[in-house]
């Protein structure tokens, strides 16, 4: 018997769709209906599963239960006459699927995805007519990094794949993109994107791990002596040097033997016994007997031990390879950040403190988790283990840390790893990742622990602003300003179709700082001001909140004659 979907009463124009059950949907779904007062239905899977109850519970939110997302279902909700659909379950193809049955009901309807993948999701994106493509790990992932840091609020963002950050111009810093603000006016209130950039005492530079940043604390000098030791230490293991001591007991004992059985010199009967052991001994009858049976048994020997001092000598080079930077734990290191957790949060968080020039060790009981590849891509210190064992915490030197920051996808695991490092070392700043407010609320009150909250917390925001097709994709603090950083696309038949690049700038309100041309996945940062600007292009544009709306209105698509635009 086919399943019979129920519709609603009545279709609800300008309503916006969430598909999915996670903590994404409904911290999403209670943005919508709470701060932007928006009536919001929730396709779930069953009410009764996961967070279904809690979304039931929301104000303005009508929940629809639906075991798949087919189009029987989306016309049961209107799909048709709705604004947006968001959809958000941890299923990436079947987000994508969706999004396909939706456009195909409702071709102007405005899709939010989430998806891990930015790199596949910037393609995606080009397959649909106006579509928002949203990891929540990379949105969420500059908050855990600003806490870590101390850095609050945080002074960089993450923008197409680049780590941004402000800086003084008195740092000397390199690879600056634009001049951000004056803040030495008499009157204190800061002259943002001044038209002559020298002026500017803080710049926006890009942070590639490679020059320093303010955020990475004391530079760490490098011991020539210390490293050629640890070196040192590593070739010669235990197993080679238990190779090399019998070698030379061989060889010792052999030679007084040799030259007490058959009356030469030491000297004489050393030189026997090197060429012995390097396989050159020849037959001599006119040795004595004690001699030839001493000769026999060093030459018997030595075929055993050369195979010996070969695999202890590829085992000292292969795990010289292999543990390279977990040798570096071996000697005390300090000011470091310690991260528990490589998965989808854990691999961004990782990122940026090392695009920020921050030392990292990372903690991960997988060794397939998804980040372990990117870590020792960028060589860094990876300790396999049980973060909520002292032991392994101890391995990451947290007692000498900058601050502890527990990513796992498990609320137990991260507050019990952070709690095991406030026993090791009391004062230690703790980052921990946790879902559920009212424990977070606990834990801060009862250990004074300062508790970043859920990924899906920190990302809804940004899932819900792209549903209200505000394309505000991260913001910088500046005095008691704050400047917006937006993915603005060109629309056909807005003002600047076909216009130059340089024509988007507007002089204290509005930067252009990366081009995405077109049907391309990656943005390009070396702008051409000549360039022509062709529907479909978007910018990454720097703004104040008034440039927001201007270069807004200036990328609007000129609406087709017979339609009108809902009012949003």
């Amino acid at each position: 018997m086919p399943t019979v979907v129920p519709r609603l009463r009545s279709p609800v124009r300008g309503r916006l769709i969430i598909c999915g059950d996670t903590p994404l949907a409904f911290r999403l779904a209670d943005e919508l209906s709470t701060r932007y007062l928006q009536d919001v239905t929730v396709i779930v899977p069953a009410k009764r599963r996961n967070h279904g109850p809690q979304i039931s519970e929301l104000p303005r939110v009508r929940v629809h239960e639906a075991a798949d997302l087919n189009d029987e279902t989306f016309r049961a909700v209107h799909v048709e006459s709705a604004l947006a659909v968001a959809l958000v379950s941890n299923s990436e193809v079947g987000n994508i699927h969706a999004a396909l049955r939706a456009q195909e009901l409702n071709p102007d309807i405005r899709l939010v995805i989430r998806m891990s993948n930015t790199t596949l999701g910037n393609r995606i994106r080009t397959l649909f007519k106006d579509c928002a493509v949203l990891s929540d790990g990379a949105v969420a992932a500059p908050s855990f990094v600003a806490a870590a840091l101390g850095d609050l609020p945080p002074s960089h963002v993450r923008v197409a794949g680049r780590t941004l950050y402000v800086a003084h111009r008195s740092d000397r810093v390199r690879n600056v993109i634009c001049a951000l603000a004056d803040t030495r006016r008499p009157d204190g209130r800061p002259r943002l994107l001044p038209v002559d950039q020298d002026r500017a005492n803080l710049v926006l530079a890009v942070a590639d791990g490679r020059s320093p940043t303010s955020l990475a604390g004391p530079p760490v000098t490098s011991r020539p002596v210390s490293g050629f030791t640890r070196s040192l230490r590593l070739l010669l293991s235990r197993r080679l040097l238990q190779v090399a001591l019998a070698l030379l007991v061989l060889i010792f004992v052999g030679s007084a033997a040799l030259s007490i059985s058959d009356g030469h010199g030491f000297t004489y009967a050393l030189y026997l016994v090197l060429l012995d052991v390097a396989g050159a001994a020849n037959p001599d009858t006119d040795l004595s007997g004690a001699a030839k049976v001493t000769q026999v048994f060093i030459t018997l020997s030595s075929l055993a031990l050369v195979p010996a001092i070969t695999a202890a000598a590829v085992d000292a080079v292969v795990r010289a390879r292999l543990a390279g930077p977990l040798e570096r734990l071996r000697d005390p290191i300090s000011g470091h950040v310690v991260v528990v957790g490589l998965g989808e949060v854990g691999l961004r968080v990782v990122s940026q403190l090392h695009d920020l020039g921050v030392p990292v060790v990372c903690v991960e009981a997988n060794e397939d988790a998804v980040g372990v590849p990117l870590a020792r891509r960028l060589g860094l210190p990876i300790v396999i283990g049980d973060a909520t064992r002292s032991e392994t915490l101890r391995t990451a030197w947290v007692g000498t840390c900058r601050s502890v920051v527990t990513v796992t996808s498990d609320d137990i695991t991260n507050l019990e790893a952070g709690l095991n490092a406030r026993a090791l070392r009391d004062n230690v700043r703790v980052v921990l990742r946790l879902f559920d407010d009212d424990l977070a609320a606990r834990v801060h009150r009862n250990f004074k622990i300062p508790v970043s909250r859920s990924v899906s917390f920190l990302a809804a925001p940004a899932f819900a602003a792209a549903m209200m097709e505000r394309q505000v994709i991260g913001t910088i603090p500046v005095g008691r300003s704050v400047m917006l950083i937006a993915d603005m696309p060109i629309g056909e038949g807005s003002e600047l179709d076909g216009r130059p690049l340089r024509e988007a700038n507007l002089p204290g309100e509005a930067r252009v700082l990366a081009l995405g041309r077109r049907g391309r996945p990656r943005f390009d940062w070396n702008l051409q001001d000549g360039y022509l600007l062709i529907p479909g292009d978007r910018l990454v544009v720097l703004a104040t909140r008034s440039g927001i709306g201007h270069i807004r209105a200036r990328t609007i698509g000129a609406p087709t004659p017979g339609s009108a635009s809902p009012a949003r």
